[in-house]
């Protein structure tokens, strides 16, 4: 868990984290922290994190809506941030 008085480190380690070798990857996750990053809850970054655990071409199958979630990201919190992901 993050604690409060880390979140704005937390947030740039996030960005930087973001940054994909596949320039499609890249461009959609930049673009959602440019409009989001700053208003991401503690929770909703750990999701984002998880995300970005995946290969580039898993997340970017997730991202198109081209496969399903893994089993061990099948949860309601990392669903709900590749929904968000999907409809920015």
């Amino acid at each position: 868990m993050i604690a409060d008085t880390a979140l704005p480190l937390s947030r740039r380690r996030l960005r930087w984290r973001a940054r994909r070798g596949l320039l499609e990857n890249d461009w959609i996750l930049s673009r959602f922290l440019e409009r989001h990053g700053d208003q991401l809850t503690r929770e909703e970054m750990v999701s984002f994190e998880a995300l970005l655990d995946l290969s580039e071409n898993e997340l970017l199958d997730l991202l198109l809506a081209r496969s399903d979630v893994p089993a061990a990201l099948d949860v309601p919190d990392v669903r709900a941030m590749l929904d968000r992901l999907r409809a920015d």
